[in-house]
C-alpha cells in the first residue's frame, strides 16, 4: 500500500454511515486500515450496518456503531463523545447524514417543507463538524474534515430547491471553515455526489421516465453505487491528501460536464 493512504491506528466518524454512500465509505475507510465510527438514526438498520461492515473487515472490535439525529445538538454532541471514547481519538470526520427534497413546486411549498431539509442537511453537517472540529483543535494534531453535499449545489434543481439551498450551502460552510481552521491544522473538503443508486433515489430511478431523461446524460453512462465512493474517503482520511482544504470533489461520472 502507498504509505499516505495507510489509515492504520486512525479514528473515522461516518455519519449516515449505516447505507448508501456512507457505508461505502466506511467499508473502505475499514479497508484503508481505519477505526469507524458510523451514525445513524435508525438504531436497527445502523446495527445490521455495523454487523456488516465487522464482518467484511473481519474485525469487530475496529467498528462502533451510534444512533443520532444529526439535527439535534445534544445528540451529536452525546454521539460524538462516544465515538471518542470508543475510537481513542478522531482525526476525520465525514459529515455525510442527509435527506432529500420533496419534490414540490416552490409555489405549493411551505416553510415546515423547507426547514426540515435545512435542519439535517445543513445544521446538521455544522453540529458534526463543529464537535469535530473542537476535538481536533484541542487534540493539536490537525485532522480532516469532510462535508457530503450534492451536485444540486451546482446545476439547478426544479422541483427541489429546498435541497440545492441546502447543498449549496454546505459547499459555502465548507470553505469559509477551511480558511478559519487552517491554523489548527484542519483541512476541510466537500464531496459532491451526482446521481448515485441508494434508498433516497430508489424511487426516481425505478420511474423509466426519469431513467430515460437522466441516464444518457452521464457520459459515464451508468449510475454511480456506494462503493464509488471508497477512494475519495480514504483519499481525503489520509495523509496523502495534507494539502487539500476548501476544495469540491465531483464524483459524477462527468454529468456536470455534459
Amino acid at each position: 500500500m502507498y504509505a499516505p493512504f495507510d489509515l492504520s491506528g486512525r479514528g473515522v466518524v461516518v455519519t449516515g454511515g449505516n447505507g448508501g454512500i456512507g457505508l461505502g465509505m466506511a467499508r473502505a475507510l475499514l479497508a484503508a486500515g481505519a477505526q469507524v465510527a458510523i451514525w445513524g438514526s435508525n438504531a436497527e438498520k445502523t446495527a445490521r450496518a455495523r454487523s456488516e461492515l465487522a464482518e467484511g473487515c473481519g474485525d469487530n472490535l475496529r467498528v462502533h456503531a451510534f444512533t443520532c439525529d444529526v439535527g439535534d445538538e445534544e445528540q451529536v454532541e452525546k454521539a460524538f463523545h462516544g465515538s471518542v471514547a470508543a475510537l481513542g481519538s478522531v482525526h476525520a470526520c465525514f459529515a455525510n447524514a442527509g435527506i432529500g427534497g420533496g419534490n414540490t413546486a416552490l409555489l405549493e411549498m411551505d416553510l415546515a417543507q423547507f426547514r426540515r431539509v435545512q435542519r439535517v442537511n445543513v445544521e446538521g453537517v455544522f453540529l458534526t463538524l463543529r464537535a469535530a472540529a473542537r476535538h481536533m483543535a484541542r487534540r493539536g494534531e490537525g485532522g480532516s474534515l469532510v462535508a457530503t453535499a450534492s451536485t444540486a449545489a451546482l446545476h439547478g434543481a426544479a422541483r427541489n430547491c429546498e435541497y440545492g439551498a441546502s447543498k449549496g450551502a454546505v459547499t459555502a460552510m465548507v470553505r469559509a471553515l477551511a480558511v478559519e481552521l487552517a491554523p489548527h491544522k484542519i483541512r476541510v473538503n466537500s464531496i459532491l455526489p451526482g446521481w448515485i443508486e441508494t434508498d433516497m433515489t430508489d424511487r426516481a430511478f425505478h420511474n423509466d421516465k426519469f431513467a430515460a431523461a437522466v441516464l444518457p446524460r452521464v457520459p459515464a453512462r451508468r449510475w454511480g453505487d456506494s462503493d464509488d465512493f471508497g477512494g475519495i474517503a480514504v483519499f481525503l482520511a489520509s495523509d496523502a491528501s495534507a494539502y487539500a482544504t476548501g476544495a469540491d470533489f465531483l464524483i459524477d461520472g462527468g454529468y456536470t460536464k455534459f
